[in-house]
């Protein structure tokens, strides 16, 4: 590992090198993620007390803290065990009680002598109707509150560690604080107003008021860019290092891609164009493709995909395309297949399911470069499938798959192109932390004939309404889809609730009207339930959230979502782009119980009034938080410990910019700039960055 540059050593030390800090409070700053100085440095407060001296407590709004000036009366001892020690004060205007429990009298007496004046400072409050400050922070001679900050700053704690431990310890961590060498851009420093990185950091620990505790405060915002600066600096340099070997220069004449337009019943939007453009612009070149294709429900991804993959076939190598389930595979490869056809291309769709003989003669077309497509799921990355010259490899769905198994295709072919599209809308600021390393294209528009749909909200209780308004639109000929509801407890759980549901509606509707898939079908009862709705043969498909993606059938155009004030945005989103794909005007119903809570009751709303799935994905983002969002466990999003995604998004983008730009001017780091960027990745603990350069 490259050695840590030596002016950041003191930082560096042990934490019981700081002023108060013994073996046992450094455990409890362990709790907190503190085990150095430097660590210490970003344990922000995240609030202050005003400290100010003031005359009396009389017209202060109780309760409130408050620092007074008093004259000490008398000591009133217990009147029984476990009763409080009382002490009468009066200050300039009004008398009131300093209150104790389990006190020392002697030690009292001592620091609160009767006759006395002294600085009190603690929580004012009202108990049976007087006024008592319980256990004062402080207790100081007259001139003493000089010594108390005007506004005193308040520590994230854990149990065991005090405000004053915390304080003292930040103080000694400040006071062992460098002037490090700057790595901000000087441009972007001035526009914006930012102190020094030391002068930052010891504003964020003595704010000046409330403001000083916002994320906007100049201090504060500068350590949140510093934190996305390093953030976004790695993920450059992990691109960089992916990008380096040489991939394949994939040109396409555009003769199998001019096929395939011709033969669609119309024109691809604007947005498809440009995201083709990107893509192919990108295989031409001489190194790896690693781009996110990010696209809202319905915006055209497996248009946009097989271009690309016909760009591939034109060149003289082979696409790939993998979906995380059967049944999207299946319905990529039948959506995919018609085009394929009118440009002359041989798709294959390969499966678990493939045995025998089918399996080997696929096998072999994919091995010797006939077949120039393959569709499928994680089966075309076992052992025995073979490309014969893979140049681009489809990843559906990104967030289902690990990091590991999209290698694992990649590896496929040598120097492959690698592309990963997602339908469910990222606020930008969380698609640059997550996927900063890749290139982004976004599909922002909806292609022709895509119908709104319009959202209702309706409670639990008018359940027999809508499924007496269900029979009527299918008695019309219309399709629709029964969501039940999430149980969060089980699966088992939630599959009986599908079935009880499906049971009730084949009473009212007819059983032969009604079909059933859930997650526990073996595959062939799922995909002939499936092949069943999408041929009519079936009206309406009840269905747990295993429809929630790619589900494609465009008469289905009514969707009723049960208990959906227990879905996210997200799903919700999904779930309702499953209708709104035909000519035939649709709506979604969200069945809700009643009474709504306040959170579940604002996600709702913000569905019934948008169908634009990135505002709907800010809108996730601000009720629920980032975490959430995108499933912190499997999203690999990074933690940070100032910086605030729902906030500083614009952060997010402007930090990515200057990294990008800073490598493209000085890829080994080795400027005056390029060495403070070095000396941030070591404060910031992102060392295996610099090994990434092979920087040291």
């Amino acid at each position: 590992m490259s050695p840590r540059p030596e002016i950041l050593y003191p930082l560096f030390a042990d934490l019981t090198a700081l002023d108060g800090v013994g073996p046992k409070v450094a455990k409890l700053f362990a709790r907190l993620e503190v085990e150095r100085p430097a660590n210490l440095l970003f344990l922000l407060p995240h609030a202050v007390v005003d400290r100010r001296l003031c005359a009396t407590i009389r017209d202060l709004a109780l309760p409130a803290v408050a620092t007074v000036e008093v004259a000490v009366g008398m000591h009133q001892r217990p009147a029984a065990r476990g009763r409080p020690y009382r002490i009468h004060v009066r200050d300039a205007a009004t008398e009131f009680l300093i209150v104790y429990f389990r006190a020392h009298e002697d030690s009292l007496r001592r620091s609160l002598p009767s006759g006395a004046r002294r600085i009190v400072s603690g929580k004012v409050e009202l108990f049976d109707g007087v006024a008592q400050m319980v256990h004062p922070d402080h207790v100081l001679r007259p001139g003493g509150e000089a010594d108390l900050p005007d506004f005193e700053p308040v520590y994230p704690l854990t149990q065991g560690l005090t405000q004053r431990i915390v304080a003292r310890a930040a103080a000694d961590a400040l006071a062992r604080v460098p002037d490090l060498p700057e790595w901000i851009d000087p441009a972007v420093l001035a526009a914006r107003g930012w102190p020094s990185w030391s002068a930052a950091v010891r504003a964020a620990h003595a704010p000046a008021g409330p403001a000083d505790v916002a994320p906007e405060a100049p201090a504060r915002e500068r350590l949140a860019y510093d934190e996305l600066f390093a953030h976004q600096l790695t993920l450059a340099l992990a691109r960089a290092r992916m990008r380096r070997p040489k991939g394949f220069e994939t040109r396409g004449d555009g003769t199998l891609r001019a096929r395939a337009r011709a033969a669609l019943p119309y024109a691809p939007t604007g947005a498809q164009t440009r995201a083709v453009a990107e893509i192919t612009a990108d295989m031409a070149e001489g190194r790896r493709m690693n781009r996110l294709l990010q696209g809202d429900v319905g915006a055209g991804k497996t248009l946009v995909a097989l271009m690309a993959m016909l760009a591939a076939v034109e060149a003289g190598g082979q696409a790939a395309m993998m979906a995380p389930t059967e049944i999207l595979a299946r319905q990529h490869f039948r959506s995919l297949a018609p085009l394929a056809g009118a440009a002359a291309v041989r798709i294959e769709l390969l499966t678990g399911r493939d045995k025998g003989a089918e399996r080997a003669g696929k096998l072999a077309a994919i091995a010797s470069g006939a077949a120039g497509i393959v569709v499928g799921t994680h089966a075309l990355f076992q052992k025995d499938v073979a490309f014969r010259d893979l140049r681009l490899a489809i990843v559906d769905e990104q967030h289902r798959f690990g990091v590991r198994q999209r290698m694992d295709l990649g590896a496929k072919g040598a120097a492959a192109d690698l592309l990963v599209m997602t339908a469910t809308p990222i606020p930008r600021s969380l698609a640059l932390a997550s996927y900063g390393d890749m290139d982004l294209s976004v599909l922002d528009e909806k292609p022709p004939g895509r119908t709104p749909v319009e959202t209702a909200l309706v409670s639990a209780g008018r359940l027999d309404a809508i499924v007496a308004r269900l029979g009527h639109a299918l008695d019309e000929g219309r399709q629709a889809y029964w969501v039940c509801p999430l149980v969060e407890e089980s699966e088992a759980a939630e599959l009986t609730a599908a079935e009880e549901r499906a049971r009730a509606l084949r009473l009212a509707l007819g059983a032969d009207r009604v079909g059933l898939v859930h997650g526990q079908l073996p595959p062939s009862e799922r995909d002939a339930a499936m092949a069943d709705f999408a041929a009519g043969r079936t009206r309406l498909l009840v269905a747990t959230t295993v429809i929630e993606v790619g589900v494609d059938v465009p008469n289905a155009s009514i969707m009723v979502i049960e208990g959906a004030q227990n879905f996210g945005l997200a799903q919700l989103h999904q779930l309702r782009g499953r209708v709104g794909r035909g000519g035939a005007a649709s709506q979604c119903l969200l069945v809700y119980d009643p009474p709504l809570g306040e959170s579940a009751r604002a996600r709702l709303e913000v569905m019934r009034d948008t169908e634009d799935g990135f505002r709907i994905a800010e809108e996730d983002l601000r009720l629920r938080g980032a975490g959430d969002v995108l499933g912190t466990a499997q999203s690999g999003l990074p933690r940070f410990r100032i910086a605030d995604l729902e906030t500083q998004a614009e952060l997010m983008g402007a930090a990515q910019e200057d990294a990008r730009l800073l490598l493209a001017r000085d890829p080994d780091l080795a400027s005056p700039r390029g060495g403070a960027a070095r000396v941030l990745l070591h404060l910031l603990e992102r060392d295996k960055a610099i090994l990434l350069r092979g920087v040291g």
